[in-house]
């Protein structure tokens, strides 16, 4: 049973992770497309195991998480997003708020998905936590989560380097 609510988008549906799921989310995170610029190098069958749960897990203790975006129309699997309290060691640059995340299928990057399934969390996250002010952290070189972020409102507030990789820091305020 998940804990996620259901969010409906034009096109898209946000839900709760279910084992049945696993398959298409380790098969995106084991793809390098996806991978290269969270984490360098495809995940393997057990890293991918380990953040499924993670989805799951995050629900039931922080009260947020990651959802699965799936297609309306065709009920295929877009990808995961969502808010996240990773407690991240970024060199003591206070990185206090919720973290939103989101990564997608090759098969559907270009068709703005990411921007409609994150600007539909954000409207929860607003209500659920009673901000507006979130974080992300992206890889200098991820040129279409950067465009991404800035629709979404977030302003870059820091760099630094997370697991010996650059990173720059966004805050939504």
């Amino acid at each position: 049973m998940s804990l996620a609510p259901f969010i409906e988008t034009e096109r898209l549906r946000l839900r709760g992770h279910t084992l049945a799921d696993f398959e298409n989310s380790a098969a995106m995170w084991g793809d390098e497309n996806v991978t290269r610029f969270i984490g360098g190098k495809p995940s393997t069958r057990e890293d991918s195991w380990r953040r499924f749960q993670s989805f799951l897990g995050h629900w039931h203790l922080m009260g947020h998480g990651y959802w699965l975006i799936e297609e309306k129309a065709t009920g295929a699997y877009v990808g995961d997003g969502g808010f996240g309290s990773f407690k991240r060691d970024l060199g003591g640059i206070p990185f206090d708020a919720p973290e939103q995340g989101w990564a997608l299928s090759p098969t559907v990057h270009g068709k703005g998905y990411a921007t409609e399934a994150a600007s539909a969390q954000i409207a929860w996250a607003e209500q659920h936590f009673g901000r507006t002010d979130f974080v992300c952290l992206i890889a200098p070189q991820n040129t279409p989560s950067l465009r991404v972020a800035e629709k979404l409102g977030y302003r870059e507030f820091g760099r630094t380097h997370y697991k010996g990789e650059p990173s720059i820091l966004f805050r939504r305020a």
